[in-house]
């Protein structure tokens, strides 16, 4: 049903899968902030209002209400959507995805998006959504995984999920053709404990994946993870 309400939506298979696991895996997140610094320079969120599109479980949005204005957060899965509402009391969750924005015209000044929808090419229809309700002088900050850099980078290259080879191209240079800023940060994985990484790999990455990797490092709890970012607003 909601498939065909939103028909941009595909089921994630991680949050949509194990929520609380994808919940351990948001908070080894990153651990020293490059990450969240490099999207607040991007598209300071301070006093403005915030949209976390794709926003799972909603665990970014408590993180967003510290300092935004008004934190909106949108999911077309239902079962995530509740999860949502639950854990980000003061942020306003609704039903939507890329394509369908339930937001008036130039109503917001920051969309996050992190690994939801935009994967290139055949975006332009959540873009152009995007970018309707994006005041003059917002920004849409897209955070994708890096497919060069890192050793989440070698998990996934290693996986039969993995993108095709010459895919970090074919985003690059449609984002490119968009006018889009792109920025690579390299961050982490850090976990509490050793168990929590092994459950984590194990739900990212077929055990043919991830049991040799953990193998070859016994004593890991967390490994370098890379990014980029793409950051894009409505024309003038």
């Amino acid at each position: 049903m909601d498939e065909a309400r939103f028909p941009d939506f595909t089921p994630s298979g991680n949050a949509a899968v194990n929520p609380d696991l994808y919940d351990v895996e948001n908070r080894a997140i990153d651990p020293d902030g490059v990450l969240l610094r490099a999207m607040q320079e991007l598209a300071p969120w301070v006093g403005k209002t915030i949209v976390d599109l794709g926003c799972g479980t909603g665990h970014w949005l408590a993180m967003y209400t510290e300092e935004a204005a008004e934190v909106v957060g949108v999911e077309p899965d239902p079962a995530l959507l509740e999860v949502a509402g639950q854990h980000a009391t003061t942020a306003r969750v609704v039903a939507g995805s890329a394509e369908h924005l339930p937001l008036p015209d130039r109503s917001v000044d920051v969309v996050h998006a992190r690994f939801a929808y935009f994967f290139p090419p055949g975006c332009d229809a959540g873009l152009r959504e995007v970018l309707r309700v994006l005041s003059p002088g917002g920004r849409l900050v897209v955070v994708d995984n890096d497919q060069r850099h890192g050793e989440f980078a070698e998990l996934l290259a290693s996986s039969p999920f993995a993108v095709p080879q010459g895919r970090a191209e074919v985003t690059d240079r449609w984002w490119a053709e968009r006018g889009a800023q792109r920025r690579e940060v390299m961050s982490a994985w850090s976990f509490a404990t050793r168990a929590d990484l092994e459950n984590v790999l194990r739900m990212e990455f077929p055990a043919a994946v991830a049991d040799p990797w953990l193998a070859r490092h016994p004593d890991a709890t967390g490994l370098s993870y890379g990014y980029v970012l793409f950051a894009i607003g409505p024309p003038a």
